[in-house]
Protein backbone atom coordinates (compact mmCIF):
# COMPACT_ATOMS: atom_id res chain seq x y z
CA UNK A 1 0.00 0.00 0.00
CA UNK A 2 2.84 2.32 0.91
CA UNK A 3 4.48 1.69 -2.48
CA UNK A 4 1.23 2.42 -4.32
CA UNK A 5 0.85 5.70 -2.44
CA UNK A 6 4.39 6.75 -3.36
CA UNK A 7 3.76 5.91 -7.05
CA UNK A 8 0.48 7.84 -7.01
CA UNK A 9 2.05 10.93 -5.39
CA UNK A 10 4.97 10.79 -7.85
CA UNK A 11 2.59 10.57 -10.81
CA UNK A 12 0.59 13.56 -9.58
CA UNK A 13 3.81 15.51 -9.05
CA UNK A 14 5.08 14.72 -12.56
CA UNK A 15 1.72 15.57 -14.12
CA UNK A 16 1.66 18.85 -12.18
CA UNK A 17 5.18 19.73 -13.34
CA UNK A 18 4.34 18.93 -16.94
CA UNK A 19 1.24 21.11 -16.79
CA UNK A 20 3.18 24.01 -15.30
CA UNK A 21 5.95 23.72 -17.88
CA UNK A 22 3.39 23.78 -20.69
CA UNK A 23 1.86 26.94 -19.25
CA UNK A 24 5.30 28.54 -19.21
CA UNK A 25 5.47 28.16 -23.01
CA UNK A 26 2.75 30.81 -23.40
CA UNK A 27 4.35 34.24 -23.84
CA UNK A 28 1.71 36.88 -22.96
CA UNK A 29 3.77 39.58 -24.69
CA UNK A 30 3.89 37.71 -28.01
CA UNK A 31 0.42 36.33 -28.73
CA UNK A 32 0.06 33.44 -31.14
CA UNK A 33 -3.37 34.60 -32.34
CA UNK A 34 -3.79 38.19 -33.54
CA UNK A 35 -6.50 40.08 -35.47
CA UNK A 36 -6.11 40.29 -39.25
CA UNK A 37 -5.84 44.07 -39.25
CA UNK A 38 -2.77 44.08 -37.00
CA UNK A 39 -0.91 41.89 -39.48
CA UNK A 40 -1.86 44.29 -42.29
CA UNK A 41 -0.56 47.22 -40.24
CA UNK A 42 2.65 45.34 -39.46
CA UNK A 43 3.22 44.58 -43.15
CA UNK A 44 2.81 48.24 -44.11
CA UNK A 45 5.12 49.48 -41.36
CA UNK A 46 7.84 46.92 -42.12
CA UNK A 47 7.66 47.65 -45.86
CA UNK A 48 7.89 51.42 -45.52
CA UNK A 49 10.65 51.13 -42.92
CA UNK A 50 12.73 49.09 -45.36
CA UNK A 51 12.22 51.66 -48.12
CA UNK A 52 13.01 54.56 -45.77
CA UNK A 53 15.85 53.46 -43.52
CA UNK A 54 19.39 54.74 -44.05
CA UNK A 55 20.90 51.80 -42.17
CA UNK A 56 23.93 50.63 -44.18
CA UNK A 57 23.13 47.03 -43.27
CA UNK A 58 19.84 47.22 -45.12
CA UNK A 59 19.27 50.11 -47.52
CA UNK A 60 21.92 52.08 -49.37
CA UNK A 61 19.91 53.35 -52.35
CA UNK A 62 20.67 57.02 -51.61
CA UNK A 63 24.33 56.17 -52.08
CA UNK A 64 23.89 53.95 -55.12
CA UNK A 65 22.27 56.87 -56.97
CA UNK A 66 25.04 59.15 -55.63
CA UNK A 67 22.87 61.60 -53.70
CA UNK A 68 24.62 60.84 -50.40
CA UNK A 69 28.10 59.59 -49.64
CA UNK A 70 29.85 58.30 -46.54
CA UNK A 71 32.28 60.03 -44.21
CA UNK A 72 34.36 57.33 -42.50
CA UNK A 73 33.29 53.83 -43.51
CA UNK A 74 33.17 53.87 -47.31
CA UNK A 75 32.51 50.23 -48.25
CA UNK A 76 28.90 50.73 -49.30
CA UNK A 77 29.55 53.86 -51.37
CA UNK A 78 32.11 51.75 -53.21
CA UNK A 79 29.35 49.27 -54.08
CA UNK A 80 30.28 46.65 -51.50
CA UNK A 81 26.99 44.85 -50.92
CA UNK A 82 28.63 41.61 -49.79
CA UNK A 83 30.38 42.47 -46.52
CA UNK A 84 27.13 43.33 -44.73
CA UNK A 85 25.15 40.92 -46.95
CA UNK A 86 22.68 43.68 -47.85
CA UNK A 87 20.75 41.66 -50.47
CA UNK A 88 19.94 38.97 -47.86
CA UNK A 89 18.71 41.62 -45.43
CA UNK A 90 16.28 42.85 -48.11
CA UNK A 91 15.27 39.33 -49.11
CA UNK A 92 14.53 38.21 -45.56
CA UNK A 93 12.79 41.43 -44.63
CA UNK A 94 10.43 41.40 -47.61
CA UNK A 95 9.58 37.70 -47.49
CA UNK A 96 9.56 37.06 -43.74
CA UNK A 97 8.32 40.35 -42.30
CA UNK A 98 6.24 41.89 -45.09
CA UNK A 99 4.77 39.25 -47.41
CA UNK A 100 4.08 36.80 -44.58
CA UNK A 101 2.21 39.48 -42.64
CA UNK A 102 -0.05 40.27 -45.59
CA UNK A 103 -0.57 36.58 -46.33
CA UNK A 104 -1.62 35.77 -42.77
CA UNK A 105 -3.87 38.82 -42.77
CA UNK A 106 -5.60 37.49 -45.89
CA UNK A 107 -6.04 34.09 -44.23
CA UNK A 108 -7.73 35.65 -41.18
CA UNK A 109 -9.88 38.34 -42.86
CA UNK A 110 -12.72 35.95 -43.88
CA UNK A 111 -13.03 34.88 -40.24
CA UNK A 112 -12.50 38.29 -38.59
CA UNK A 113 -14.63 40.43 -40.92
CA UNK A 114 -18.30 39.55 -41.20
CA UNK A 115 -19.44 42.26 -43.65
CA UNK A 116 -18.96 40.93 -47.20
CA UNK A 117 -18.13 44.31 -48.75
CA UNK A 118 -15.54 45.15 -46.10
CA UNK A 119 -14.06 41.69 -46.39
CA UNK A 120 -13.65 42.11 -50.16
CA UNK A 121 -11.99 45.52 -49.75
CA UNK A 122 -9.55 44.32 -47.13
CA UNK A 123 -8.56 41.26 -49.15
CA UNK A 124 -7.98 43.48 -52.19
CA UNK A 125 -5.89 45.99 -50.22
CA UNK A 126 -3.73 43.27 -48.68
CA UNK A 127 -3.17 41.80 -52.12
CA UNK A 128 -2.26 45.19 -53.62
CA UNK A 129 0.40 45.54 -50.94
CA UNK A 130 1.68 42.05 -51.77
CA UNK A 131 1.92 43.01 -55.45
CA UNK A 132 3.80 46.18 -54.44
CA UNK A 133 6.23 44.09 -52.37
CA UNK A 134 6.77 41.47 -55.07
CA UNK A 135 7.47 44.29 -57.54
CA UNK A 136 10.54 45.19 -55.51
CA UNK A 137 11.65 41.59 -55.20
CA UNK A 138 11.32 40.69 -58.88
CA UNK A 139 12.88 43.93 -60.18
CA UNK A 140 15.82 43.55 -57.80
CA UNK A 141 16.45 39.81 -57.98
CA UNK A 142 14.87 38.50 -61.21
CA UNK A 143 13.70 34.89 -60.80
CA UNK A 144 12.38 34.46 -57.26
CA UNK A 145 10.20 32.09 -55.22
CA UNK A 146 6.61 33.07 -55.98
CA UNK A 147 4.03 30.34 -56.59
CA UNK A 148 5.28 28.31 -53.60
CA UNK A 149 6.88 31.15 -51.64
CA UNK A 150 4.38 31.58 -48.80
CA UNK A 151 3.39 27.96 -48.26
CA UNK A 152 4.39 26.83 -44.76
CA UNK A 153 4.50 23.24 -45.98
CA UNK A 154 7.22 23.96 -48.57
CA UNK A 155 10.50 24.90 -46.83
CA UNK A 156 12.43 25.18 -50.12
CA UNK A 157 10.08 26.78 -52.67
CA UNK A 158 10.96 26.72 -56.35
CA UNK A 159 12.13 29.82 -58.22
CA UNK A 160 9.66 31.10 -60.83
CA UNK A 161 10.45 32.94 -64.05
CA UNK A 162 10.55 36.71 -63.51
CA UNK A 163 8.54 37.60 -66.64
CA UNK A 164 5.84 35.09 -65.72
CA UNK A 165 5.65 36.52 -62.20
CA UNK A 166 5.37 40.05 -63.55
CA UNK A 167 2.47 39.09 -65.81
CA UNK A 168 0.68 37.45 -62.89
CA UNK A 169 1.23 40.49 -60.67
CA UNK A 170 -0.47 42.69 -63.25
CA UNK A 171 -3.39 40.25 -63.42
CA UNK A 172 -3.73 40.31 -59.65
CA UNK A 173 -3.64 44.11 -59.65
CA UNK A 174 -6.41 44.29 -62.24
CA UNK A 175 -8.55 41.93 -60.18
CA UNK A 176 -7.94 43.96 -57.02
CA UNK A 177 -8.89 47.23 -58.74
CA UNK A 178 -12.14 45.65 -59.94
CA UNK A 179 -12.88 44.26 -56.47
CA UNK A 180 -12.56 47.55 -54.58
CA UNK A 181 -15.99 48.77 -53.44
CA UNK A 182 -16.44 52.47 -52.55
CA UNK A 183 -19.68 51.67 -50.75
CA UNK A 184 -18.07 49.43 -48.13
CA UNK A 185 -15.72 49.93 -45.19
CA UNK A 186 -12.13 48.66 -44.95
CA UNK A 187 -9.23 48.72 -42.49
CA UNK A 188 -9.88 52.25 -41.21
CA UNK A 189 -7.15 53.54 -38.89
CA UNK A 190 -5.29 50.20 -39.13
CA UNK A 191 -4.34 51.32 -42.66
CA UNK A 192 -1.29 53.52 -42.05
CA UNK A 193 -1.23 54.91 -45.59
CA UNK A 194 -4.79 55.87 -46.55
CA UNK A 195 -6.80 55.24 -43.35
CA UNK A 196 -9.05 52.88 -45.30
CA UNK A 197 -10.07 55.37 -48.04
CA UNK A 198 -11.13 53.07 -50.88
CA UNK A 199 -11.04 55.83 -53.52
CA UNK A 200 -7.41 56.59 -52.73
CA UNK A 201 -6.59 52.88 -52.76
CA UNK A 202 -8.00 52.63 -56.29
CA UNK A 203 -5.80 55.55 -57.37
CA UNK A 204 -2.79 53.94 -55.72
CA UNK A 205 -3.43 50.59 -57.42
CA UNK A 206 -3.77 52.27 -60.83
CA UNK A 207 -0.64 54.37 -60.23
CA UNK A 208 1.26 51.19 -59.34
CA UNK A 209 -0.13 49.60 -62.50
CA UNK A 210 1.16 52.58 -64.50
CA UNK A 211 4.58 52.22 -62.86
CA UNK A 212 4.71 48.51 -63.65
CA UNK A 213 3.42 49.00 -67.18
CA UNK A 214 5.97 51.61 -68.24
CA UNK A 215 8.79 49.31 -67.09
CA UNK A 216 7.82 46.93 -69.91
CA UNK A 217 7.99 49.61 -72.63
CA UNK A 218 11.16 48.24 -74.26
CA UNK A 219 10.76 44.52 -73.56
CA UNK A 220 7.04 44.11 -74.26
CA UNK A 221 5.72 47.28 -75.96
CA UNK A 222 2.20 45.97 -76.62
CA UNK A 223 1.58 44.94 -73.00
CA UNK A 224 3.18 48.14 -71.77
CA UNK A 225 0.94 50.36 -73.87
CA UNK A 226 -2.25 48.46 -73.01
CA UNK A 227 -1.39 48.49 -69.29
CA UNK A 228 -0.44 52.16 -69.18
CA UNK A 229 -3.43 53.36 -71.20
CA UNK A 230 -5.78 51.35 -69.00
CA UNK A 231 -4.31 52.80 -65.78
CA UNK A 232 -3.78 56.42 -66.86
CA UNK A 233 -7.34 57.78 -66.38
CA UNK A 234 -7.41 56.67 -62.73
CA UNK A 235 -3.96 57.56 -61.34
CA UNK A 236 -2.88 60.22 -58.82
CA UNK A 237 -3.99 63.75 -59.73
CA UNK A 238 -2.30 65.75 -56.96
CA UNK A 239 0.06 65.42 -53.99
CA UNK A 240 -2.99 64.77 -51.82
CA UNK A 241 -3.08 61.29 -53.40
CA UNK A 242 0.52 60.38 -52.47
CA UNK A 243 1.02 56.99 -50.84
CA UNK A 244 2.82 57.98 -47.65
CA UNK A 245 3.29 56.81 -44.09
CA UNK A 246 3.33 59.61 -41.52
CA UNK A 247 5.89 58.84 -38.82
CA UNK A 248 5.48 60.14 -35.28
CA UNK A 249 7.59 62.61 -33.30
CA UNK A 250 8.35 60.22 -30.43
CA UNK A 251 9.85 56.71 -30.43
CA UNK A 252 9.28 53.93 -31.26
CA UNK A 253 7.46 54.94 -34.46
CA UNK A 254 9.82 57.64 -35.68
CA UNK A 255 11.26 57.89 -39.18
CA UNK A 256 14.00 55.22 -39.46
CA UNK A 257 16.47 57.74 -40.94
CA UNK A 258 16.09 59.81 -37.76
CA UNK A 259 16.57 56.69 -35.66
CA UNK A 260 19.64 55.62 -37.64
CA UNK A 261 21.43 58.97 -37.51
CA UNK A 262 20.10 61.51 -35.00
CA UNK A 263 18.87 59.25 -32.22
CA UNK A 264 21.99 57.11 -32.62
CA UNK A 265 24.17 60.28 -32.62
CA UNK A 266 26.00 59.34 -35.79
CA UNK A 267 27.54 61.39 -38.57
CA UNK A 268 27.75 58.87 -41.38
CA UNK A 269 26.45 60.76 -44.42
CA UNK A 270 27.00 63.98 -46.33
CA UNK A 271 25.75 65.19 -49.69
CA UNK A 272 27.71 64.31 -52.84
CA UNK A 273 29.26 66.90 -55.12
CA UNK A 274 27.83 64.82 -58.00
CA UNK A 275 24.33 66.10 -57.19
CA UNK A 276 24.98 69.37 -55.35
CA UNK A 277 27.30 70.89 -57.97
CA UNK A 278 24.72 70.25 -60.69
CA UNK A 279 21.89 71.74 -58.63
CA UNK A 280 23.97 74.82 -57.80
CA UNK A 281 24.89 75.29 -61.48
CA UNK A 282 21.22 75.10 -62.45
CA UNK A 283 20.14 77.36 -59.58
CA UNK A 284 17.69 74.57 -58.71
CA UNK A 285 15.05 75.97 -56.31
CA UNK A 286 14.63 72.58 -54.60
CA UNK A 287 18.14 72.49 -53.15
CA UNK A 288 17.21 73.98 -49.77
CA UNK A 289 14.52 71.29 -49.35
CA UNK A 290 17.10 68.56 -49.94
CA UNK A 291 20.27 69.77 -48.22
CA UNK A 292 21.57 72.10 -45.54
CA UNK A 293 24.36 74.59 -46.17
CA UNK A 294 27.95 74.10 -44.98
CA UNK A 295 29.43 76.25 -42.15
CA UNK A 296 30.19 78.99 -44.70
CA UNK A 297 26.61 79.16 -45.92
CA UNK A 298 27.29 77.38 -49.21
CA UNK A 299 26.12 74.08 -50.65
CA UNK A 300 29.16 71.81 -50.73
CA UNK A 301 29.22 68.10 -51.43
CA UNK A 302 31.74 65.40 -50.63
CA UNK A 303 33.59 63.21 -53.10
CA UNK A 304 31.64 60.04 -53.72
CA UNK A 305 33.29 56.87 -52.44
CA UNK A 306 36.04 58.63 -50.46
CA UNK A 307 36.29 59.60 -46.80
CA UNK A 308 34.76 63.03 -46.19
CA UNK A 309 34.76 65.65 -43.45
CA UNK A 310 31.31 65.50 -41.90
CA UNK A 311 31.46 68.91 -40.20
CA UNK A 312 32.64 70.82 -43.29
CA UNK A 313 30.04 69.64 -45.81
CA UNK A 314 26.33 69.95 -46.56
CA UNK A 315 24.06 67.30 -45.12
CA UNK A 316 20.56 66.01 -45.86
CA UNK A 317 17.92 68.30 -44.35
CA UNK A 318 16.78 67.75 -40.80
CA UNK A 319 20.17 66.98 -39.31
CA UNK A 320 20.41 70.48 -37.84
CA UNK A 321 16.96 70.23 -36.26
CA UNK A 322 15.05 71.91 -39.08
CA UNK A 323 12.46 70.23 -41.31
CA UNK A 324 13.67 67.39 -43.47
CA UNK A 325 14.40 63.70 -43.86
CA UNK A 326 16.21 63.42 -40.53
CA UNK A 327 13.26 64.72 -38.52
CA UNK A 328 11.49 62.05 -36.42
CA UNK A 329 8.04 62.73 -37.92
CA UNK A 330 9.14 63.13 -41.55
CA UNK A 331 6.64 61.29 -43.76
CA UNK A 332 7.91 58.57 -46.09
CA UNK A 333 6.38 58.65 -49.58
CA UNK A 334 6.42 55.28 -51.34
CA UNK A 335 4.64 56.42 -54.52
CA UNK A 336 4.11 60.07 -55.42
CA UNK A 337 2.16 62.27 -57.80
CA UNK A 338 5.48 63.58 -59.19
CA UNK A 339 6.63 60.04 -60.00
CA UNK A 340 3.32 59.33 -61.72
CA UNK A 341 3.64 62.49 -63.83
CA UNK A 342 7.09 61.35 -65.02
CA UNK A 343 5.62 58.01 -66.10
CA UNK A 344 2.81 59.75 -67.97
CA UNK A 345 5.34 62.01 -69.69
CA UNK A 346 7.34 58.95 -70.74
CA UNK A 347 4.17 57.31 -72.04
CA UNK A 348 3.18 60.43 -74.00
CA UNK A 349 6.66 60.62 -75.52
CA UNK A 350 6.22 57.05 -76.73
CA UNK A 351 2.93 57.91 -78.37
CA UNK A 352 0.62 56.26 -75.84
CA UNK A 353 -2.88 57.65 -75.48
CA UNK A 354 -2.61 59.08 -71.97
CA UNK A 355 -3.67 62.69 -72.57
CA UNK A 356 -1.74 65.83 -71.74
Amino acid sequence: MKKLLIIFISSVFLWSCTKNLTDKNNDPKNPTIVPSFTLFTNGQKKMVDLLTTSDVNTNIYRMLVQHWTETTYTDESNYDLATRDIPTQWWNGLYRDVLKSYQQSKVLIPTDVLDAGQQTNELAMADIMQVFTYYYLVTNFGNIPYSEALDFEIPQPKYDDAATIYTDLLSRLNADITALNDGAESFGSADLIYSGDVTLWRKFANSLKLKMGILLADSDPATAQATVESAAPNVFTSNADNAALQYLSAPPNTNPAFTDQIQSQRGDFVVTNVLVDEMVALNDPRISSYFSTDPNGNYTGGEYGNSNNFAALSKPTGYDGGPGVFQPNFASVILSYAEVEFYLAEAAARGYNVGG
